[in-house]
């Protein structure tokens, strides 16, 4: 027997698919691609049993098995690959307990392939509100199968589940609908063509861009028989199929499902005429962003500032109890204060996470999305390039997937293209460490100013790809704007568990990946600053004592390390590039670290850090060391216009070389990321240019 199967969890989107996964796995889950191909894989291990457990699979939402996009092709191939290594020994399918019609049909395909199925009926706590009854008995002979009532929110049914899950070699798998009576002829000639084959898999591969075995679409339609048809044909049978699996399901809940509709409110209905109002939605929307700018700032001080000063103190105990060599210099020097330039930002990165995760959670991002399309269109971008301009908040590389769901694809080259103006997470710790440096921490109107920096930093990236858009629709000869929809789930309760993976995940997500990247930058740039060429590194020591004078000894070895790190590889590099980057207000060290936050936007913090502590025995917070940078006149390089000139040129430039990758890989050319590159790198420049000379 198994010691660990797979288990397929597979739904319609907004079903709650993902809450049941969160409490299966809890946090033992992680995500990453497809080989291959740019869709999200979640997977998780699940513990059933002494001696058993599972490797679950949250699936993409898929609403048939008729694929129309990428992510529902995903789940077809795996249901037809009995020899992928993900194959589900037991599938569960999650339903919605107020769009059951409509979630079955799903139900009844995956039946018709002979895997071992479960049905969950989830978001069980709304019956009685709903005025719902079920007769579960009735149901189950109905579909031969188990059905389990969850309710996520209260956590309900999750243990009878993995009940069924555990006993899933004595599930029925005979199907509930004998699709072929659409077209008996027909179905007979094909089964008589391939007889060893499932005659509903031969189906999919005819009527879906999926193979499976090593039979694919043309090798059946080129085989002679009677059982080839023309396309309009098949298109008219997969018609009549979905029509038979209807009557089905109609049949089945008019014995077993009853909506008392007196007992039912419209509670949802009254709320969404306020929140989609064509004047009060966006004003709410509007005060929904106020609300978690002001937070990020308000909440996060105390664990910022004790975050700052442990990194503080771990460089500084480094460099008093270790010995004065290569390793200990490298870890005190440049490992700490990189990954300290990073980890200072975690509470405010978890602030937001958690407000975004509870807009989902509720179900009220679908109607920024339905609000938000009035206004994308005006601009040529599709109803649904709000989805990924409004997940681009967290990261331009998930979000830039999600344009796969647009089907013109001039609308999503357009998305694709300015997505990643929206403000992302990785260039929230440039922001944050600018603003504390350069706009006061003074209330306006009893507003944070700094909090109203920063969302009107988001509301000019958001802005930015706007006027991208409106131009680009010229650019590539936009034909026409194509249909809107979108489906409006119902308004939940947040489930804080679900929110704490979710901030937990994403979290963990920003710092593994940023810290893997700032530790590889912060030690080849400590290696780069701590040595340099020729006699005026090797003789710094020297050079210095003859051009000063009545300095004293800490005075003097500050700088004796000015002087290194300025004739250091390192320096060299930076004062090549500085006549570029003058006129828009930074030194050679900015240089540096724009330069290396190529690899990711949030490696400029960490590389300040690192140069700025490279042989200097003082320690002090990020914050004040870049405060007292100061230049050979003797002005602050921190001030507000080269600050608010650093914040633009990163509000518009590319600055991801992971961004680059993605959008390569989704437009299947490298003409489109080099175009994107250039062009946002030079709307950055000028608009930098622009902000430093007129401040």
């Amino acid at each position: 027997m198994k010691k660990r199967i797979n288990v397929a969890l597979i739904g319609n989107p907004n079903t709650g698919k993902s809450s049941v996964f969160n409490l299966l796995t809890g946090l033992q889950q992680k995500t990453g691609n497809y080989p291959g191909i740019t869709v999200e894989k979640k997977e998780g291990v699940c513990r059933l049993s002494k001696g058993l457990s599972a490797k679950v699979f949250d699936l993409p939402g898929t609403y048939s098995l008729n694929a129309s996009s990428l992510d529902e092709n995903v789940v077809i191939e795996l249901l037809l690959n009995r020899k992928h290594e993900d194959y589900p020994d037991v599938a569960v399918i999650v339903a919605d307990i107020e769009n059951l019609k409509r979630n079955l049909l799903l139900f009844t395909q995956i039946k018709d392939l002979a895997i071992p199925s479960i049905l969950v009926v989830n978001m069980s706590d709304r019956m009685r509100r709903k005025g719902i009854t079920l007769d579960l008995a009735g149901m189950e002979k109905a579909l031969n199968t188990k059905i389990v009532l969850t309710s996520t929110l209260r956590k309900e049914g999750i243990d009878q589940l993995k009940s069924h899950i555990a006993d899933f070699a004595h599930l029925e798998t005979s199907p509930c609908v004998d699709f072929r009576t659409t077209d008996p002829e027909y179905f007979a000639a094909l089964q008589q063509t391939f007889p060893n084959q499932s005659i509903y898999k031969l189906w999919l591969v005819i009527t879906q861009d999926v193979n499976f075995a090593n039979i694919n679409r043309n090798t059946i339609q080129k085989t002679n028989g009677d059982h080839t048809r023309s396309n309009s044909f098949l298109k008219r049978l997969q018609q009549r199929e979905t029509i038979k699996r209807y009557q089905f399901i109609n049949e089945v809940l008019k014995k077993h499902l009853h909506v008392n509709q007196s007992e039912a409110t419209d509670f949802q209905s009254r709320l969404d005429r306020i929140l989609t109002h064509k004047f009060w939605g966006y004003i709410i929307f509007f005060i929904i962003l106020f609300t978690i700018f002001q937070a990020i700032y308000d909440w996060s001080s105390y664990p910022m500032d004790a975050i700052d000063s442990a990194f503080v103190s771990m460089s500084e105990w480094t460099k008093t109890n270790l010995p004065s060599w290569f390793l200990p210099k490298l870890i005190s020097e440049g490992v700490i204060p990189g990954l300290g330039g990073v980890a200072i930002f975690i509470p405010q990165i978890a602030i937001l996470f958690v407000f975004i995760s509870i807009l989902e959670e509720t179900g009220y991002m679908s109607r920024v999305v339905f609000l938000m399309d009035r206004v994308l269109r005006k601009f040529g971008l599709s109803g649904k390039s709000v989805v990924p301009l409004i997940s681009g908040t967290a990261c331009a590389i998930p979000a830039i997937m999600a344009t796969r769901n647009i089907e013109s694809w001039k609308e999503r080259l357009i998305t694709i293209l300015v997505t990643p103006f929206t403000t992302c997470s990785a260039r929230l710790p440039v922001y944050l460490i600018l603003i504390a440096l350069v706009i006061p921490d003074t209330r306006f109107l009893g507003a944070n100013m700094q909090g109203l920096v920063l969302m009107g930093l988001y509301l000019l990236g958001f802005g930015m790809a706007l006027a991208a858009a409106y131009v680009l629709q010229f650019v590539l000869k936009l034909p026409y704007k194509s249909a809107f929809v979108v489906e409006m789930p119902n308004y939940r309760i947040p489930i804080l568990r679900n929110v704490g993976i979710t901030v937990y995940n994403k979290t963990k997500s920003f710092v593994f990946e940023a810290g893997k990247i700032i530790l590889a930058i912060s030690v080849l740039l400590w290696v780069l600053a701590s040595n340099g060429p020729g006699s005026s590194f090797g003789n710094a020591e020297e050079i210095v004592r003859q051009d000063t004078t009545l300095l004293n000894q800490a005075e003097l070895e500050q700088k004796i390390s000015a002087y290194k790190l300025e004739h250091s590889y390192l320096g060299r590099a930076g004062k090549f590039i500085e006549p570029a980057i003058a006129p828009l207000g930074y030194d050679w060290k900015i240089g540096i670290a724009i330069v290396s936050s190529f690899a990711a936007r949030e490696v400029f913090v960490g590389t300040l850090a690192t140069i700025y502590n490279v042989g200097t025995d003082e320690e002090d917070t990020i914050k004040n060391r870049m405060a007292d940078e100061v230049h050979p006149d003797g002005k602050p390089v921190f001030t507000l216009a080269s600050g608010m000139s650093l914040m633009i040129f990163y509000a518009f430039a590319m600055q991801c070389m992971s961004t680059l990758a993605i959008v390569r890989k989704e437009t299947n050319s490298w003409r489109w990321p080099t175009i994107q590159l250039v062009v946002m790198t030079v709307i950055a420049y000028l608009a930098a240019f622009a902000t430093f000379q007129l401040l």
